[in-house]
């Protein structure tokens, strides 16, 4: 691009604790003129016409109907992750603006954590870790016991990129794997992983030892999982939420934990996040949070920067765009 001004885009800040990763902007100063929200908001006369991309890393920068009619050249806004609930896509088709996600980059990560939430708590791993290093630990009792994964009964709602790699991984841990999903997978797809499809969700959560979520929020998947399905799953099953937080209704599940009709949860997304601390979900015992790190290694966040930047440079130049969200 030599002699040519690179495009100008938005972010939100650098470092910190919601910023683009410092190790990050050199590469993406290659391709880029970076602009920070601080730096347009102090010159907003100048830079509102030259912005013709925001890259969107972790839901920073917030954007609205104001910063948009303020962009009059903004053409795409490249989002992390796999999730847009945070984005309203009306909004950005009104102003003709594309934008795209990063959902492939993120799935290997996000599988391997839902195998681990689920090894995490049918193990009692944390509990067993407190015992072993509390003070007041004299002996282990022999009758501590967990649930084994093998034989046991995955039900995954929400078969798409990460929940088909979680079957694959189950498999391996000789898992009966049972899914709902709108869509059925050919049979090709199914046998590879021994899966068989539930055309209705209550058929799978009848079923089911452990139910994980990997679907995408959307008014459909609104609080899926609410008191009557909860009721539903068996006394010694345990939740398994790897998607968004707003896919459960989280009073029916404290409820539900509470009250012993289910056994466990296993948590990587709440809403909020984080959950106030005095949530009562923080204060139970047969509950297990993680912050959000379905895809939070080095490697996948390196290539889910790249995915971004090829997202932006596609959409900027006419090209069709990697991973673009149709509004």
């Amino acid at each position: 691009m030599e002699g040519q001004e690179l495009p100008y885009v938005l972010i939100d800040c650098i470092g910190g604790k919601h910023g683009v990763y410092e190790d990050h902007i050199e590469f993406l100063e290659k391709y880029f003129y970076l602009i920070t929200m601080k730096e347009y908001l102090e010159n907003k006369k100048f830079l509102s016409e030259k912005i013709r991309a925001i890259y969107m890393w972790y839901h920073k920068p917030v954007i609205n109907e104001e910063l948009l009619q303020s962009l009059p050249n903004l053409k795409i806004v490249a989002s992390s992750g796999v999730g847009i609930d945070h984005l309203d896509l009306n909004l950005l088709s009104r102003y003709g603006v594309k934008l795209s996600n990063t959902p492939f980059v993120v799935s290997t990560d996000t599988a391997d954590l839902g195998m681990a939430l689920m090894l995490a708590s049918s193990r009692r791993l944390v509990e067993g870790y407190q015992m072993a290093v509390s003070p007041d630990t004299e002996y282990f009792p022999a009758d501590w016991l967990g649930a084994e994964l093998s034989g046991a009964t995955l039900g995954i709602v929400g078969m798409g990129t990460i929940g088909y790699k979680v079957a694959e991984r189950a498999r391996a841990f000789e898992m009966k794997i049972l899914y709902h999903n709108r869509n059925q997978r050919n049979k090709e797809e199914e046998s590879a992983v021994g899966a068989i499809y539930c055309k209705k969700i209550d058929d799978l959560l009848h079923q089911s030892d452990f139910v994980l979520l990997s679907v995408n929020l959307t008014a459909q998947t609104h609080k899926l999982i609410g008191k009557r399905e909860l009721e539903l799953m068996k006394p010694t099953a345990t939740l398994i939420n790897i998607s968004r937080g707003l896919v459960v209704d989280q009073d029916a599940l404290v409820e539900a934990l509470h009250n012993k009709v289910i056994k466990a949860a296993a948590l990587d997304v709440t809403y909020p996040e984080p959950l106030p601390r005095d949530h009562p979900l923080l204060k139970l015992k047969n509950v297990l949070i993680t912050p959000h790190i379905g895809s939070a290694t080095k490697k996948t966040r390196r290539l889910m920067m790249e995915n971004m930047t090829e997202s932006i440079q596609a959409g900027l130049t006419g090209l069709p765009i990697p991973n673009e969200v149709l509004l």
